[in-house]
Parts: structure tokens; C-alpha cells; sequence
């Protein structure tokens, strides 16, 4: 077994997965053009692929177990490779939107088997330099994703940051079949009613808040939704306490570390994703840049990932995740509210450096801290299951963040011209830097001391695959 081959491949698995949860908005002012789409159709854009993956993401890892890691992980390649020729060819925003939703299923399938494949082939004492390599390339996809798209959509056309995943994933699929060996875990059952009730409830939340700036709060059609994923969400706790299988073990939410690290990274990468959602659109709609300008514009904010995360990461056991994740999470609100204050149609992208480099550099302390003290929190043998519970609360979270900035930007302006969007722009970072206080009053509860019975790490921190 050639270790090399494993962690190439799942790594560039992984790298396609996590491009294209950030390449994709520095495209949206073309789309929003090319398509004639809606703020509401933008917004399903990039939510229908972060919903689908955050619901699918633990079954994902469970048919892996279950079916074999190595089929798994190519079928969500190939599943993945399909659903981005079938963006690529969207004739309207409808289809666009659907091939997303099919997109978000195979990245579900792709992140959580590499992470198992590369586990089950290297040996404890070599896994965390290798999963350190693969979150790092992993992370540079993210960090990379809004100059790719700006690039490819400037260059070619934005339909290009969706074609190019369809040579990548025909040259991976005959690779991993010939150079990644089979395995399998521990086969437990699937929850499947747990997958149906909180698909549920995200669903009607999410499409409640959606609609509620174009059908109205009072509708029926959005207080039916939003009644709706309350009863699911309901539904869905009173089933996991019953359950055999529990697709979300609820006991560890009596744990303090796991509870508090976890309402952290939600409200974390809600104002996280809610933010670059508008960022990139401010700078192309309100400032006039050109797309590969705006990705470029961008890296203010998101290069610190490379630069902070690792940094920050090595020091959570030292300083402490409550210290690192409040701080982080309380520069994040700062950052955001000097930019909602600052950006105008005419303001020098200089005057927005600094405010994007403390939120940059914020968002960079709190993502390993608010990891860390989710999975040291809880025994070894449950590092998985929190894990998968971590990485489905951050990509549910992007969700409602999205949602919810842009009900504040509705609210505030719009897209008739270049200063109605920076009045939406500022209304929409506005509340960003709410819900980033949110998380560090979330993060004090976090224990000041490390609470897992383990007398090691509980494991790597790794970086975000978005």
C-alpha cells in the first residue's frame, strides 16, 4: 500500500470538495446577471450545496462504514464530477440551483471518506502530519476559492468554475481505484429517521427565512415552513433520545465543552459565510471591481487562515480554547462592525484592510479553539461522532447566516444602484458582527480547563473544509 497515493488522492478529493463552497461567489454578480436571478435565487445558489452536505454529511460516513470507504469516496466523485457538468450547463437558475443540491450530496460522500481513508491507512504515530498536510491543503482551497472564481470568471465564464471539476474528476476516479485499498469501520446502523427530521427542519427554516422578503412574514406559505421545521426540529431531538442508533448523540451536550464549543463554531461560521456571501458581491456590485479583483480583494480577510489557524492551533492547549475562541470570535465582531461602518461606494479598498485582517484574523483563533474544545471534551472512542456533529452544526450554520444577512440587507437596501447595495452591505455585516458577539459570549462557557479523559490531544485540529 502506497501511503503517498492515499494522501494525494483524498487530499485533492478534498481540495475539489472545499473549492467550490467559496469559488462560486465571487461568481454571483455574473450569474445574478447572466441568469437575470433573484437575491432569493442567489442565496439558494450557494445554500442548496451547503444544505445538502450538512444533512448528508454523517450518513455519508456511515455508508462508508457500512458499504466500504473506497466505493463510497468514488461515488461521491462521481457524483460530484456529474452534478458540476450539469451546472456548468444550467439554462436558468432553477436547474443551477438543482445541481447544486445534487452537488452538496456527493461532497458529503467526498470530505468525511477522505478523512476515513486516510486515517485507516496510516498508523497513529504518522496520522498527524498527514491529516495536517491535508488540512492545510484543504484549507488553501478555501482561502483560494474566491480568487479561482474570479479568476475563471473574468477569464472564460463563470460556467467554467463548475467544468473544471469534470477533468479533475475523471483522472481522480481510475487513480483511487487502482491505488487506495478498500476498508471498512464498525458498520453501525444508519439513523435513518433522524435524516429525514432534521432535513426537515433545516429545510423549513432555512426556506421560511428565504422567502419571508418576498411572499411576507405573515404568509402562509412562510409561517407554514417555518412551523414546520420547528415541529421537525422538535421531532428530531425526541427521536435521538429514543433512537438505536443516534445520528447526534445528545447525551454530550451535557458536557460544557462540547455544548459551548459547538454554539461557538455555529454562530462562527454563520456570520463567517453570511459575510463573504455579500463581501464579494459589495466589491463588484458597489465598488465596480472586476471579479478576479474582487477574489484578489478578498485575501485581506481570508489569507489569514493560513498564516493565524496553524498558529493559534498549536497554542489551544496552552492558552485555552474559551481564552483563544471568545477573543478570536470577539475580533470578528470588531473587524466586521468597523467594515459595515466604513464601506461606501467610494471608499480606497485601503481604508478596508485593516478592519478585514482583525476579522480575518479573529475568525483564524476561534476555528481550531472552538473545534478543540468540542473534541476534548469527549472520550477517544467518541472524537468521530463529535466531530461529525461539529463539522454538520458549521455547515448549518453558513446556511442560516446566509439566510439571515440577507434578510438585513433586503431590509436596508437592495440592488438598484451602487449605494443601495452598500446600505445593504452595511445593514447585512451589521448583523454579522451580532452574531459573532453571540459566539463569544457562547465561547466563556467554554471550561477553562481541558475536560477529556484522555491524558493526549484528543487529535488534530483540522482546518475548515469551507
Amino acid at each position: 500500500m502506497n501511503r503517498k497515493w492515499i494522501l494525494g488522492l483524498a487530499s485533492a478529493g478534498s481540495v475539489m470538495v472545499a473549492l467550490d463552497a467559496t469559488v462560486v461567489t465571487t461568481a454571483l454578480s455574473r450569474i445574478r446577471l447572466d441568469l437575470g436571478a433573484s437575491m432569493e435565487q442567489l442565496e439558494w445558489t450557494v445554500n442548496a450545496y451547503s444544505l445538502s452536505f450538512a444533512v448528508l454529511l454523517m450518513t455519508g460516513a456511515a455508508l462508508g462504514d457500512r458499504f466500504g470507504r473506497r466505493l463510497t469516496f468514488t461515488a461521491g466523485l462521481l457524483l460530484f464530477t456529474a452534478a458540476s457538468a450539469a451546472c456548468a450547463l444550467a439554462p436558468d437558475v432553477g436547474w443551477l440551483i438543482a445541481a447544486r443540491v445534487v452537488q452538496g450530496a456527493g461532497a458529503a460522500l467526498v470530505m468525511p471518506l477522505a478523512m476515513a481513508l486516510l486515517s485507516a491507512a496510516y498508523p497513529p504515530p504518522d496520522r498527524p502530519k498527514a491529516l495536517g498536510l491535508f488540512a492545510g491543503l484543504t484549507g488553501l482551497a478555501v482561502v483560494g476559492g474566491p480568487v479561482v472564481g474570479g479568476a475563471v470568471t473574468q477569464g472564460l465564464a463563470w460556467e467554467w468554475i463548475f467544468w473544471l471539476n469534470v477533468p479533475i474528476g475523471a483522472i481522480i476516479v481510475p487513480l483511487v481505484l487502482r491505488h487506495v485499498p478498500e476498508s471498512r469501520g464498525g458498520g453501525a446502523g444508519m439513523d435513518a429517521g433522524g435524516l429525514l427530521l432534521v432535513t426537515g427542519a433545516a429545510l423549513g427554516l432555512v426556506w421560511g427565512l428565504i422567502r419571508s422578503g418576498a411572499a411576507g412574514w405573515g404568509s402562509a406559505e412562510v409561517v407554514g415552513t417555518l412551523a414546520a421545521g420547528l415541529v421537525c426540529s422538535v421531532a428530531f431531538l425526541a427521536w435521538e433520545r429514543v433512537a438505536a442508533q443516534p445520528m447526534v448523540p445528545l447525551a454530550l451536550f451535557r458536557l460544557r465543552g462540547f455544548a459551548a464549543g459547538n454554539a461557538a463554531g455555529v454562530f462562527l461560521y454563520a456570520s463567517l459565510y453570511g459575510a463573504l456571501f455579500f463581501t464579494a458581491q459589495y466589491f463588484q456590485t458597489a465598488r465596480g471591481d472586476r471579479p478576479l479583483a474582487a477574489g484578489l480583494h478578498l485575501l485581506a480577510w481570508t489569507a489569514a487562515v493560513t498564516v493565524v489557524a496553524p498558529m493559534a492551533g498549536r497554542q489551544v492547549n496552552r492558552i485555552g480554547a474559551r481564552r483563544l475562541a471568545s477573543l478570536g470570535l470577539l475580533m470578528q465582531a470588531a473587524g466586521m462592525g468597523w467594515l459595515a461602518l466604513a464601506a461606501t461606494p467610494s471608499v480606497p479598498y485601503w481604508q478596508l484592510i485593516v478592519p478585514m485582517l482583525i476579522a480575518g484574523a479573529g475568525v483564524s483563533m476561534a476555528m481550531p479553539a472552538a473545534q478543540s474544545a468540542v473534541l476534548n471534551a469527549v472520550a477517544p472512542q467518541q472524537i468521530g461522532k463529535a466531530s461529525g456533529v461539529f463539522n454538520t452544526g458549521r455547515q448549518l450554520g453558513g446556511v442560516f447566516g446566509v439566510a439571515v444577512l440577507a434578510l438585513a440587507f433586503n431590509k436596508a437596501g437592495g440592488y438598484e444602484g451602487a449605494s443601495a447595495f452598500s446600505d445593504g452591505f452595511g445593514g447585512a455585516i451589521g448583523v454579522g458582527a451580532a452574531l459573532s458577539l453571540a459566539g463569544a459570549i457562547s465561547a466563556l462557557a467554554i471550561p477553562s480547563h481541558r475536560t477529556t479523559s484522555a491524558q493526549e490531544p484528543a487529535g488534530p485540529v483540522l482546518a475548515p473544509s469551507r
